[in-house]
């Protein structure tokens, strides 16, 4: 767990204060870009706009928003154990197969002498649809060597070739006509009315109830089911609920961004909460605040910008965070992951001086003896540029002192008991490889340099007790004859 672990408002609070600065921002531009300059007046209320999209004094801006944030909400948190689960792109599965059900909902409400554009008939059926593709994918799964990727795939394009056909079935029926249906593939966000913002809103609170009563069933689930079911917990049916849980936001979201975005919905915020955290309830609650900022953000453009399709814009400031996140998550973002990369650099190169000075100086005079510069740089394949570095921040952190002018250079108190560390842990790990697993001493010093900057107290522990290290902390012998290798211009 990262130090972000415990306080997941931390990023949640910063990508909104960065999506707030977004929409002020380009507001501000678009208003400096207005047509020929624009008059001070044009650009004033531009701003009013600005202002009562963002503070929701407008009826049908306020239903839009709360209706779109609170899918965001509900997709991210269901999502994000999709994510985990390794069963992301099933919500693109979903969302294609309710297609079929659609229409079939469309023309059996003809049939029956309705109008066919009932919404709860239509929902029913995409119900029922996107319930048949995901068991038609676990059956494949299940009782096939085809493998999840490839099923999803043949039901993704199967229910979605067979949605378009009945689509133009229903085009041919003199009774009906299927315009309407557009708005399930393409979404209708900007006519959103309010019993559409209730039916997201309860579908939302029953999704987070039941992501919060089977909260420890849920992330047995995603981790580990084959310990689950050795427990005897019922995993297929809280498998069964989870999936329901999925297809009842997929369903309920085909009204606001459509089936075809609909998936981005579910997979953007997920992922990109998982760059700001480890920790499971902080990523959920992150993926929802997610969510639901992609959502609020995207309607509040589409308000602003005449003739923007709400859900494109939804899923592109969605794509947006998961930019920012990647760059910018402090657990696996690019930028913290180059930065641990160059901690655990640096540290390797400290370790490496620190244990090769002590090396040198081992059997010399218990005095700290002087190490000269070249039989330091032979010890290992330094370069004298990358060594004098290395050294002048060793001599700066006070680990090191120089002799003779930068000629030869000799340990501090501080600095001889780090080294003395580095090499009990060296050699612990040298032996422990000699003895269980079999490694020739000659090769085990380059075994042992590759592990040894990632032991930690509780390993060093565990070689203590496995070599029945009783010598109080000190350094044992090295195991092998420490090489020296010929530096340019020196000797070995």
């Amino acid at each position: 767990m990262n130090r972000f672990g415990q306080t997941w408002w931390r990023p949640a609070a910063g990508m909104l204060v960065a999506l707030c600065l977004a929409c002020t921002s380009y507001a501000l531009a678009a208003a400096e870009v207005s047509p020929a300059g624009g008059p001070p007046g044009d650009r004033r209320a531009f701003l009013r706009e600005l202002a009562a999209v963002l503070t929701l004094r407008d009826y049908n801006t306020r239903v839009v928003v709360v209706g779109v944030s609170l899918l965001g909400a509900a997709s991210g948190l269901v999502g994000s154990f999709m994510l985990l689960r390794k069963r992301a792109l099933l919500s693109d599965a979903i969302s294609h197969a309710t297609l079929p059900g659609i229409g079939l909902a469309f023309i059996a409400a003809v049939l029956a002498g309705g109008t066919g554009k009932s919404l709860p008939v239509l929902l029913l059926g995409a119900t029922v649809s996107g319930a048949a593709g995901v068991a038609l994918v676990l059956l494949v799964v299940h009782t096939t060597r085809v493998k999840e990727d490839a099923a999803l795939g043949i039901v993704l394009s199967v229910f979605f070739g067979l949605g378009i056909a009945i689509t133009s079935l229903i085009q041919r029926m003199q009774s009906g006509h299927a315009a309407g249906l557009k708005s399930f593939i393409y979404g209708k966000t900007a006519s959103m009315l309010m019993s559409d913002a209730l039916l997201i809103a309860g579908a939302a609170l029953v999704v987070a109830l039941l992501c919060v009563a089977l909260y420890k069933e849920f992330t047995l689930l995603c981790f580990d089911p084959a310990y689950g079911g050795s427990q005897g917990w019922p995993i297929v049916w809280i498998d069964v609920l989870l999936m329901a849980a999925v297809i009842g936001v997929t369903v309920i979201g085909l009204q606001a961004v459509g089936l075809i975005l609909m998936v981005a919905l579910m997979v953007i915020p997920a992922a990109a909460a998982r760059f700001w955290t480890h920790h499971l309830p902080t990523m959920l609650l992150t993926a929802a605040v997610l969510g639901a900022a992609s959502g609020y953000a995207g309607a509040a453009i589409s308000a602003l910008v005449p003739r923007m399709p709400a859900g494109a814009i939804i899923v592109l400031v969605a794509g947006a965070i998961f930019a920012l996140s990647m760059l910018l998550g402090p657990a696996r973002g690019v930028l913290a992951r180059g930065l641990e990369h160059a901690r655990l650099g640096r540290r390797v190169r400290r370790q490496h001086l620190m244990r090769a000075l002590f090396e040198l100086a081992e059997d010399g005079p218990p005095a700290a003896p002087t190490v000269e510069f070249n039989d330091l740089l032979s010890a290992r394949t330094w370069s004298p540029r990358s060594l004098r570095r290395e050294l002048a921040r060793a001599v700066r952190d006070g680990l090191v002192r120089s002799r003779e002018g930068d000629r030869g250079f000799e340990l501090t108190d501080e600095g001889l008991a780090a080294a003395r560390r580095t090499a009990r842990n060296h050699r612990l790990w040298e032996l422990y490889l000699i003895r269980y697993a079999d490694v020739a001493p000659s090769h085990v010093d380059r075994d042992a340099d590759a592990v040894e900057h990632v032991l930690g107290p509780e390993i060093i522990g565990e070689l203590e007790a496995a070599l029945a290290a009783e010598d109080g902390g000190a350094v044992p012998r090295s195991p092998h004859e420490i090489a020296v290798r010929p530096a340019p211009g020196g000797k070995a």
